[in-house]
């Protein structure tokens, strides 16, 4: 091993020993490391880094099964490994179409996954040249698939259909990478067109200064994404580019009323952002009230982030004030507190059943990890009753925990010490701890 770099790539894979998930991430800044100093290199000898990556991407294989990626940090690592490849073996004057023949060679012999959608990356690494055979070679393949009989004892058509469809799918990153239109378009026209194929046909034709072409593509894709469910989730986006162009050709109106339609339909702080960005700065005040009024049969949940969002703090206390406990306590926490937190000055009687709710839902379902936070949630709604003057329910709520969770050992203790008055130590945060220890360092060092 006498490249030097070969050994800090050695060590950085610690052999023999085994990366759990917790670890994974730190593994890989390890490794990211070896891989700047050869990225470093490869302006001056793209040929040795060209190796040395290669050297890299043996190491990876060999490493597989010594890690658990989970979070996804190690493949991620990987696809940014090969397209450093790609660019060391442009700079080196490397044959493109030799690239390519390995690259798609790795792609189909791919036992761990590491080059799974790593067409959408290295399509951006690929210099003109490269991504010219990249694609050459690529359509050679989803042809051969295209023209290729089913295998003896496979059901009829299945893996030319499945190797048709991956080829086909790199062939569209590769199209849009190019945002070669024509070749995009008529790939649909052998395959298939989908909602998600309309909006990139559709960007592509807006980029290029066409958008009443692009708003055509856009409607295509809406009638295809509302008739066939697979393909619903491409529908906010195409409606989103719609409007847009809908603006760009000056037809705003329309960008207005169809995002009105929609909060109508589903009443939230992300439809009313939605049509509120097409209303003029002299018409805000009085859509913002005719909002407000269409929003009020709306899902509970929806109206408390809209009126939190909108800063509608009455309207927010009187729905707090006509729901029942039962209702608030099936909200999200990031629904409640936030709303919480906004009566608190105003309405504390109002807050401490938004933070009764939050603790008693945690405890109702016996999320034991979760206690720390329901002791806090309840910290927090003694603190509003007694701020409201409303001791009372505070006593009650005390009564009702203890009869209904007397036996959640992890739990009780520290609410027993809330009910007989002693306040919770609270346990500075990650951050702040962090930012105290920093504080002294940095006092520390002053001459």
């Amino acid at each position: 091993m006498a490249d030097p770099l070969e050994r800090q790539i050695e060590q950085a894979f610690q052999p023999g020993v085994f990366i759990h998930d917790q670890m994974c991430f730190s593994f890989v800044r390890g490794l990211e490391e070896v891989a700047a100093e050869i990225g470093r290199l490869a302006g001056a000898d793209p040929v040795r880094a060209a190796a040395l990556i290669e050297t890299f991407l043996a190491g990876c294989h060999e490493k597989a099964e010594e890690l658990d990626d989970s979070s996804g940090s190690f493949g991620q690592f990987v696809h940014e490994l090969i397209c450093g490849w790609v660019q060391a073996r442009q700079a080196s004057d490397r044959d493109a179409d030799e690239t390519t023949s390995r690259l798609l060679a790795w792609m189909v012999d791919d036992p761990y996954g590491f080059c799974c959608r790593i067409e959408e990356a290295v399509a951006g690494a690929f210099n003109q040249a490269g991504i010219a055979a990249f694609e050459k070679q690529v359509r050679a393949r989803f042809e051969a698939a295209a023209a290729a009989e089913p295998a003896e004892g496979e059901p009829s058509g299945e893996r030319p259909a499945h190797l048709r469809h991956h080829w086909g799918e790199v062939l569209r990153a590769i199209y849009l990478k190019q945002e070669n239109v024509t070749a995009y378009i008529a790939l649909t026209e052998q395959i298939g067109l989908s909602a998600q194929d309309c909006h990139a046909v559709a960007t592509l034709l807006a980029t290029d200064g066409k958008p009443e072409d692009a708003l055509a593509w856009t409607e295509r894709g809406l009638k295809l994404a509302q008739t066939i469910p697979r393909w619903a989730g491409a529908e906010h986006d195409l409606t989103r580019l719609q409007r847009e162009l809908w603006v760009r050709l000056g037809r705003g109106d329309e960008a207005l009323t169809a995002a009105w339609a929609n909060f109508q339909k589903h009443p939230s702080k992300h439809t009313y952002d939605g049509f509120m960005e097409y209303v003029p700065e002299a018409d805000r005040s009085a859509w913002h009230e005719k909002a407000m009024n269409a929003a009020q049969n709306a899902d509970l949940g929806c109206l408390v982030d809209l009126f939190v969002g909108t800063n509608e703090t009455e309207c927010l206390a009187e729905l707090v004030r006509g729901t029942s406990d039962e209702a608030l306590e099936h909200l999200s926490h990031y629904t409640t507190e936030p709303a919480a937190g906004r009566l608190e000055e105003i309405q504390p009687g109002l807050a401490a059943r938004l933070w009764r709710a939050q603790g008693i839902r945690i405890v109702n379902a016996g999320k034991s990890k979760y206690y720390d936070a329901a002791l806090s949630n309840f910290e927090s709604a003694k603190c509003c009753y007694e701020r409201a003057g409303l001791t009372a329910e505070w006593e009650a709520l005390v009564r009702q925990v203890r009869a209904r969770h007397g036996r959640k050992s992890g739990f009780m203790p520290g609410f027993e010490a809330l009910a007989a008055g002693r306040r919770r130590t609270r346990q500075a945060s990650f951050l702040e701890r962090a930012k105290l220890r920093w504080g002294k360092r940095y006092e520390r060092e002053q001459p």
